[in-house]
């Protein structure tokens, strides 16, 4: 078997997009050099990379490669939403079994967005397998659904945010935050803005409530760069974050700060990015790493769930 994530830099989004000719691709391509000589090909195959590389020359080259071979595979482009998770992090996958093996699922020239329904025809994006709840997480109840105009933000984007915090086949953020007993209160003062971001950058960030059934992608850069790199979390629910925000870019920088400052805006900690992620309750970091390392290594990681489904599809 081989379980790979070739460097995503060759095709990312916001990169160069040197694709195939970008020299950290060049470990990806010897492996597509070596497979049609090998005397026994490996029976499975699972590769991820970020969402771009399906519109890549590598792609192509990974197609024609497993077809010579005459693989069975599929194609995929999954975020957590489907399985449930209030985190979005579309990245490509691709399964593929060596001869004489086939799947138990219809495959598709299309590359499907969600996953094979149980009757083995078409896809569904049905959540009977959510995940339990991560046992070290707080309980659910009830809340708004935490829509707000931004100064930046459009119609349409608000409108979209509204959306996501409606469906109820995804769960709340609440459910994946880290439980608050004797001093926790104390220990979250750490991952607050500081009033430097929150002048400099509130415009533009993420905010959302535990209430929220949605959060963007976490990157490594998260804790570091405020702009795109995950959402922060309204830890302080009973202040009005319309009220906060509305005309805030009028106001002299005192009352701005002092606005923003109500709404205790946080980071979300590693540990709760790692519930998210689907990491289990038992999983802890090395205790000399530093908070900035923990971040960077869970926005180079994987969503564990939707890992574990590919690989039980791809087994059955």
């Amino acid at each position: 078997m081989i379980l790979m994530s070739p460097p995503c830099q060759p095709f990312t989004r916001i990169g160069l997009q040197g694709d195939v000719s970008d020299p950290r691709a060049k470990s990806f391509l010897y492996i597509l050099d070596l497979l049609p000589r090998l005397k026994k090909l490996p029976r499975f195959i699972l590769l991820e990379n970020v969402k771009g590389f399906e519109t890549s020359n590598a792609r192509d080259a990974l197609l024609k490669t497993l077809r010579d071979c005459g693989y069975s595979f599929q194609e995929f482009l999954l975020s957590p939403t489907c399985l449930g998770i209030p985190n979005s992090r579309l990245r490509y996958f691709l399964l593929a079994k060596a001869p004489p093996d086939s799947f138990t699922f219809q495959t598709s020239s299309e590359i499907l967005e969600s996953f094979p329904s149980s009757s083995g025809n078409g896809a569904s994006s049905e959540t009977s397998t959510v995940p339990d709840r991560p046992p070290e997480c707080a309980s659910s109840t009830n809340g708004d659904d935490g829509g707000v105009l931004y100064k930046l933000e459009t119609a349409q984007d608000a409108q979209r945010k509204m959306g996501q915090n409606s469906d109820e086949s995804v769960r709340r953020i609440q459910e994946f935050l880290e439980v608050q007993g004797e001093g926790g209160a104390e220990d979250m003062e750490r991952y607050l803005l500081p009033p430097k971001t929150l002048l400099r950058y509130a415009m533009l960030m993420d905010i959302v409530r535990p209430s929220c059934r949605r959060s963007v992608c976490f990157t490594k850069g998260y804790g570091h760069y405020v702009e795109g790199t995950g959402s922060v979390l309204q830890s302080c629910v009973e202040e009005d974050m319309e009220e906060a925000f509305r005309s805030l870019e009028l106001q002299p920088e005192e009352d701005k700060l002092r606005r923003l400052e109500k709404l205790k805006l946080r980071y979300f900690t590693p540990r709760e990015i790692a519930n998210l992620m689907g990491f289990p309750a038992d999983f802890t970091f090395p205790e000399d790493l530093s908070v900035k390392q923990r971040y960077r290594v869970l926005g180079n990681s994987l969503n564990v769930h939707v890992v574990a489904r590919l690989i039980k599809l791809m087994l059955s």
